[in-house]
């Protein structure tokens, strides 16, 4: 039972790092792979389209697939070294740390 729990997680682990941020990949299948797209470029900051599915972070904040954000972050303070996204964001310094994503039609 150990050993079948140890393959599952080594190979979750190895999904998620061979997977990359990817604007340009094609169109989800709708459901649950629709929560793992992007937002396109035109919607509003801060609402509930504005969201990055990959990184569960805003997408018009999300430094990891528009690095060019690093900067701001950086500026401000808000930046963990260690793992290379803003410290606000950085779950793995912050465990307990919860992003939520706005409703829907807010």
């Amino acid at each position: 039972m150990k050993i079948r729990a140890a393959s599952f997680v080594i190979c979750a682990a190895l999904a998620l790092l061979s997977s990359s941020c990817s604007k340009s990949s094609p169109a989800p299948e709708k459901g649950a792979a629709e929560e793992k797209s992007h937002a396109a470029s035109d919607v509003k900051p801060g609402s509930h389209e504005d969201w990055c599915g990959e990184h569960a972070v805003p997408e018009s904040m999300c430094t990891r697939c528009n690095p060019s954000l690093a900067a701001a972050f950086k500026a401000t303070g808000d930046w963990c070294a260690e793992h290379g996204l803003p410290e606000s964001q950085c779950t793995k310094c912050k465990p307990d740390l919860k992003i939520v994503r706005p409703p829907k039609g807010q």
